[in-house]
């Protein structure tokens, strides 16, 4: 049974039918369903925090009486043109359903728009606020405008009068390379293509195969609030915000204005004058190349008459050509008829030397001056041979007569008289008795050889004789050392 009649027949008491839970709900919803259909809505919205994680928003709508949760799926959302904002009226238009696991009945939206054109422009306002207070407005942000831009870049409809004004403005004024992107102006989905386009360009390498434009152009006709608002969105906004190529506005008439207007870097009353403003006027760039032609021309004429009078002035006070050279002409002259006598005279004496020399040459005198030359060279060579000798013979008796000498001065001959040489332990000679300590180690070198001893510090008796001082050490008690005699 799945008529609500038949239940609300039944009498307290009487036989009346079993519903589940799950049947009430499903009847309820199917009642709801089929009783109300698709309506339009208008109320204020509350509670909304925006999308959900799984992609749905949920909240409500309201007025001063009542309330009705409302629902947009995620498909749906991302094709609303208007996007649901905290406080803002609009007109909802979907199904009414039930929720069966709470008990309540929703609106599931699949359009919705703002409530009159003047929730739009408080709409509007409330977005120019936000984005003035975040410095997207600030002059100081903005770029300036290319004056000879090679690449234009166009979004705009591929349709219409727009693009077609916009190139005959290119082709009157400086033909030059366009480039278009194509996108919706109006409807949904639009306001993400301008923005997919803006960086799109901005994407471009600047030496790629599709080079990246020097100027960017977005461009639209005129229209209603409605029709103009895929300009006021965010995400146009700020594609616009973010764009490092220098962007111009062209939306709508003079009139009209939008939010890509007030980011932009220059704002166009038209689209045709946005194509005016990019690129600069051909006849007027001949015109003015004409005009600096000529400048240049004037300066440079007065600036060689200035330069010729100066140097006319200049001259003046320069001395003649003929002045500066005569002097040094005339010393050249002199010079040239001195040298003219003087390298006939050295010819001369050349030649008179040169023929007296040659008189007196021969094959047998030449042959007869070698030969004693070779003579003299012999005899040089004996007697330097014998005065070598004679010097060797003379310095080695000067050496033998030396070598005598300093062996009769040398200490050993002394010591062969039988005198002896004493040492300390660092082989410094002792010649007092009271520099030894006893038990010093001694040294003593005889002419045949060396003892060493130990000083034993008693008396010794004085011998007599003419003894040196080497003799006079103290008499020692002395042992054997290293294998060495003994001194007593």
């Amino acid at each position: 049974m799945t008529s609500t009649s038949s239940a609300s027949d039944a009498r307290p008491g009487a036989n009346a039918p079993e519903f589940s839970v799950s049947e009430l709900s499903g009847a309820i919803k199917r009642a709801l369903e089929e009783g109300f259909g698709y309506v339009r809505l208008r109320g204020e919205i509350s509670g909304y925090r925006g999308p959900h994680a799984s992609g749905h928003c949920y909240f409500a709508l309201k007025d001063e009486r009542a309330k009705i949760e409302a629902v947009i799926w995620k498909g749906n959302f991302g094709r609303l043109r208007f996007k649901p904002e905290e406080g803002m009226e609009v007109v909802a238009q979907g199904k009414i359903t039930t929720f069966p696991g709470s008990s309540k009945y929703q609106i599931v939206i699949e359009q919705l728009e703002p409530a009159g054109a003047g929730a739009l422009m408080a709409l509007l306002e409330e977005r120019k606020r936000k984005f003035a207070a975040e410095g997207l407005f600030e002059e100081a942000r903005k770029k300036p405008l290319p004056f000879l831009p090679k690449v234009v870049g166009i979004v705009t409809s591929p349709t219409g009068a727009v693009i077609r004004d916009m190139l005959h403005g290119f082709n009157e004024r400086f033909p030059t390379c366009v480039l278009l992107w194509p996108v919706r102006v109006q409807g949904e989905g639009s306001a993400a293509e301008v923005a997919a386009a803006i960086r799109g360009f901005n994407a471009l390498e600047a030496d790629g195969k599709i080079p990246r434009p020097d100027v960017l152009i977005v461009a639209r006709g005129g229209g209603s609030l409605e029709d103009l608002w895929s300009f006021n969105e965010e995400i146009v906004v700020r594609a616009a915000a973010d764009s490092r190529i220098p962007l111009i506005s062209a939306v709508g008439h003079e009139t009209d204005w939008t939010l890509i207007d007030l980011v932009a870097d220059a704002r166009a009353p038209t689209p045709t004058k946005a194509a005016e403003w990019a690129v600069p006027k051909y006849s007027e760039l001949i015109e003015a190349l004409d005009k600096f032609r000529m400048r240049k021309r004037t300066a440079i004429r007065r600036v060689l008459a200035d330069i010729r009078t100066h140097l006319k002035a200049s001259s003046r006070g320069l001395p003649k050509l003929q002045d500066l050279i005569a002097l040094p002409r005339q010393r050249f002259d002199a010079v040239d008829r001195r040298l003219s006598r003087a390298l006939l005279a050295n010819t001369r004496a050349h030649g008179t030397r040169l023929a007296r020399i040659s008189g007196r040459l021969s094959a047998a005198p030449i042959i007869q001056k070698h030969s004693r030359c070779r003579e003299r060279l012999e005899v040089l060579e004996r007697r330097a041979g014998q005065a070598l000798l004679n010097r060797v013979a003379v310095r080695r008796r000067d050496l033998d007569g030396k070598g005598a000498l300093l062996k009769s001065l040398g200490y050993q001959s002394v010591l062969s008289r039988g005198f002896a040489l004493v040492r300390d332990e660092t082989g410094v000679a002792v010649r007092q008795a009271r520099s030894v300590s006893p038990g010093a180690a001694l040294s003593v070198q005889f002419s045949d050889g060396r003892v060493g001893v130990i000083a034993d510090g008693g008396p010794t008796k004085d011998l007599g004789g003419d003894v040196s001082a080497e003799a006079k050490a103290p008499r020692q008690k002395s042992r054997p050392r290293g294998g060495q005699g003994s001194l007593f």
